[in-house]
């Protein structure tokens, strides 16, 4: 198979300046300028007329939380803690709902505070972004502010509550650890933002014995939690190509560990495992990525630029299957949900995908709006948030039960551009 470069690069229209950078849109999210009206260079595939039966897809119940993302590409999520899901929107909006039936437990108006980020939970608090680089602090119990931070940037990733750090990467590429008590300034790592970049962040994630984030040009950073020194940074994907839009490498995926491995992918980029006692690059594969991906101890899962999934070997990076019934359809990142896979997108189904081989194992239809951001597992339960602001919680049955795959079969296919 010949090396896999998406034309995604290619087809961009919608800047958005911000400082001395340039942010582009998600590759599926933007609107085609002077290409003329409903025409698209890529349209999303169409779905089959009948949807595949392997799987029956119960949806428990919906709810709507205020006015969703107002139209935003934005990283609102749900967080799911001691039988609760917590929720927010662009308006200002947080609630806590029940993860059996979705009723309301409590609601919150933060005085159309415009969240962009979140929640992420952690004991009895839980901590949510906004655009205007505000971070909340929340209690659990009732919705009761502890306290709000005002930083430098926008926050479009999850800020993340690690030990008694509440940790923010902002939109400028600074990473800020907030002491958890009061939400102060304990420290502040930078990089310089490129010319180009996504609109996006990776969210931070824990590791060992630091802090993993994914930052523009390709890096990823391991910092230390006391001082927010980096215990050590690589480069996962250095900029290449001869155009500013070539040489975007952004790692918007959040870092993914597994043991004694983080999983990372970038765009334009690479997917990489590195060992995280060490910094080093255990393998590359070529392969450009910014929705997300999913990892176990047995097989890697991933959303390529084109809306293509993917399976992979963890050990190696060799590409066991792809699916590319979905391409074009602004995929979320997939999940791992009892012995399947799910993955939103653009037109609000959820799809039920086999880990064995990629095949399609079933729909449902949330509503109209686009999933708006990766699916929530809890146990059997995937719980999944609209851009209009509805919240769902659906479990899937199977008379024939999936597995995830331990090794792959020589007909299986490779991930293209080989090991670097």
């Amino acid at each position: 198979m010949n090396s896999y470069r998406p034309p995604c690069t290619q087809r961009r229209a919608l800047l958005l300046a911000l400082g001395g950078s340039v942010l582009l849109q998600g590759c599926g999210s933007l609107g085609w300028i002077g290409l003329g009206r409903n025409k698209h260079p890529n349209p999303p595939t169409e779905l089959a007329k009948t949807a595949p039966q392997a799987v029956q897809i119960r949806t428990l119940w919906t709810t709507r939380i205020g006015k969703g993302q107002d139209g935003r590409t934005l990283s609102l999520r749900p967080a799911i803690a001691d039988n609760r899901v917590y929720a927010a929107d662009h308006g200002g909006t947080v609630v806590a709902l029940h993860a059996g039936d979705g009723r309301r437990i409590w609601e919150r108006d933060k005085r159309r505070m415009p969240f962009s980020g979140g929640p992420d939970v952690a004991g009895e608090w839980l901590a949510v972004g906004a655009s205007n680089g505000q971070v909340l602090l929340l209690s659990t119990q009732d919705g009761r502010e502890r306290w709000r931070t005002q930083l430098g940037s926008e926050v479009l990733s999850v800020p993340r509550i690690i030990g008694d750090l509440v940790v923010v990467h902002t939109i400028d590429n600074s990473i800020y650890g907030l002491d958890l008590a009061d939400g102060g300034e304990r420290w502040r790592f930078g990089y310089r933002a490129p010319t180009l970049t996504l609109r996006g962040s990776s969210s931070p994630s824990a590791g060992p014995d630091g802090i993993l984030v994914g930052v523009s040009n390709g890096r990823l950073v391991y910092l230390e939690p006391e001082r927010g020194v980096p215990l050590w940074e690589v480069v996962v994907s250095p900029p290449r190509g001869r155009t500013e839009l070539e040489r975007i490498a952004d790692i918007n995926t959040d870092p993914v560990v597994v043991g004694d491995r983080v999983f990372v992918a970038s765009y334009n980029g690479d997917l990489a495992a590195v060992d995280i006692a060490s910094g080093a690059v255990l393998w590359r594969r070529e392969l450009s990525a910014h929705a997300g991906l999913a990892a176990t101890a047995e097989a890697l899962y991933i959303t390529d630029s084109d809306d293509q999934l993917w399976a992979a070997d963890p050990i190696d990076g060799a590409g066991r299957w792809r699916q590319d019934d979905l391409r074009y359809r602004r995929l979320t990142a997939p999940v791992v949900v009892g012995n399947a896979l799910a993955v939103g997108d653009f037109e609000g189904y959820v799809h039920w995908v086999s880990p064995r081989d990629g095949r399609l194992l079933g729909r449902a239809r949330i509503g109209r709006a686009a999933v708006a951001s990766t699916p929530v597992v809890a146990g059997q339960t995937l719980y999944v948030q609209l851009e209009n602001g509805t919240v769902a919680a659906l479990q899937a049955t199977s008379a024939r039960p999936e597995t995830i795959p331990e090794a792959p079969s020589a007909a299986e296919t490779a991930l293209s551009g080989g090991q670097r």
